[in-house]
């Protein structure tokens, strides 16, 4: 497995947007980046999700035939040696491959959905309920046949001497799916040319849309979203995809100006559309990315 080595890029702060329908396809490969932790940051600006309470294990049995086991360690260098991953700092950014790493992942999303009603009643009872219905959407998006859609996840490196269990070690999630314009769309959505609901499967059309991206408190200021966005820009590119779109709303400026720091740019032709939900459509064009985009 190879190693690149390049420069870690300035952290501008963890980002949530909403929940959506994904759909992504797993992908196999052997090759590992590495990044320079000691470059400064300078901005402090922090939204990322603060997680108040336990992480409140399911009542009901998991969708798989085996027990979800949260004392299990997290998966050992060895055992993704196959697998790419984004190393920065003390954390590796790569696809989620055990059960207890998406039901981490579905319970970061819960805390993210209420963090800003913690007082309400039975929000314990209402974050679980969230996180076992978002645990079992995400088992259905990743494993659907014929579907396209991964989870990603960032969690802590292997330390000598310290022992993590997987659910301390997972710090932060995003999905990523791989869609196709539809005949006449300029952009995902475009409701004015979309009348024949039939899918263009043609190369250019196929598209990569990002979403559910969230990063727990102790995880902010490290870099962790914006390399984890970085990690899934590339994985696309790899893919063969030209465009990566993703969604923000527009009074969440730091998450703006976050994407655009990567390389996002605001999709104007979709602006007057999005204007009644209040959001813009950002895209990424792979094509334009170089070696410079990593430093």
């Amino acid at each position: 497995m190879s190693a690149i080595s390049i420069c870690r890029p300035e952290f501008l702060g963890s980002v949530r947007y909403g929940y959506r329908n994904l759909k992504f396809h797993k992908n196999v490969a052997s090759w590992s980046m590495k990044m320079d932790s000691k470059s400064p940051q300078t901005v402090k600006e922090d939204i990322s999700i603060q997680i108040s309470t336990p992480l409140l294990l399911p009542k009901s049995k998991p969708s798989t035939p085996n027990e979800l086991r949260f004392n299990r360690p997290p998966p050992g260098d060895q055992d993704l040696v196959h697998k790419k991953r984004l190393e920065f700092g003390q954390f590796v950014a790569r696809e989620a491959v055990l059960d207890e790493e998406l039901w981490t992942a579905a319970w970061l999303r819960a805390e993210s959905h209420w963090e800003n009603r913690k007082n309400e009643r039975y929000v314990d009872s209402f974050k679980r309920k969230f996180a076992e219905q978002e645990f079992n959407a995400i088992k259905r998006r990743c494993s659907g046949l014929g579907q396209s859609c991964t989870c990603i996840v960032t969690v802590s490196k292997e330390q000598k001497h310290i022992k993590r269990t997987v659910i301390k070690s997972v710090v932060a999630t995003l999905d990523m799916s791989l869609r196709h314009l539809m005949h006449g769309e300029t952009f995902p959505g475009e409701r004015e040319k979309s009348h024949v609901c039939s899918i263009n499967k043609e190369i250019p059309n196929k598209y990569a849309y990002v979403s559910n991206l969230c990063v727990s408190k102790a995880a902010r200021r490290q870099g962790v979203a914006s390399n984890m966005l970085k990690f899934a820009v590339e994985t696309a590119r790899s893919s063969g995809i030209e465009q990566v779109y993703v969604h923000v709303h527009r009074n969440n400026t730091p998450a703006r100006l976050l994407y655009e720091k990567i390389g996002f740019e605001v999709v104007e032709i979709a602006s007057s559309q999005l204007l009644e939900e209040q959001t813009y459509l950002l895209c990424i064009n792979t094509r334009k990315l170089d070696n410079a985009y990593w430093c």
